[in-house]
């Protein structure tokens, strides 16, 4: 089953019992579906045409924005996983301010890659840390700005010591 929130308004549930269909809010449909080229569909449901196209695909963010005969929709997709982890209480996770890194591992710096008052986007490499005879690249957790930095290059650090404090 599938929670599909459109244009951050409207929410459906939608369950697929195959291609050719399944139950939108409780009610069964059936649909004919061709993919015309990559990206672009020609759907029949209800004896309406319509053209439909992914304009955008966020797959990790299970985000897209996906044109329907000339009209725009945005579609934010949840799935029994995502439910699932909402019911739990660990959907907002990563909603928390990042305010510190920490070493994932023991190991040696072998370089610092970035200064104290430095802008870093997420995903950004920061320090690389020697582990087991091999070199790992710590990337930045989060978009920040660098407060303090905890480690030299050369020093030995423990599992969970705090390297880069971020303002």
């Amino acid at each position: 089953m599938l929670k599909v929130k459109v244009n951050n308004k409207t929410e459906h549930s939608i369950e697929f019992n195959n291609a050719a269909g399944g139950i939108i809010n409780g009610s069964p449909f059936a649909w004919d579906v061709i993919e015309v080229k990559d990206g672009s569909f020609h759907v029949i449901k209800d004896f309406k045409s319509y053209n439909v196209e992914v304009v955008k695909a966020d797959a990790a963010e299970k985000s897209f924005l996906v044109s329907v005969n000339g009209n725009k929709y945005q579609l934010n997709v949840k799935d029994k996983f995502d439910e699932l982890l909402k019911s739990l209480g660990f959907d907002n996770l990563n909603a928390g301010k990042i305010n510190e890194l920490k070493a994932p591992m023991p190991g040696l710096v072998l370089e610092v890659r970035i200064s104290e008052g430095e802008a870093v986007k997420k995903g950004d490499p920061i320090i690389v840390l020697e582990a087991m005879k091999m070199e790992n690249i710590i990337k930045s957790p989060t978009d920040g700005i660098i407060k303090k930095i905890n480690v030299k290059k050369g020093a030995a650090v423990e599992k969970n010591q705090i390297l880069i404090y971020f303002a």
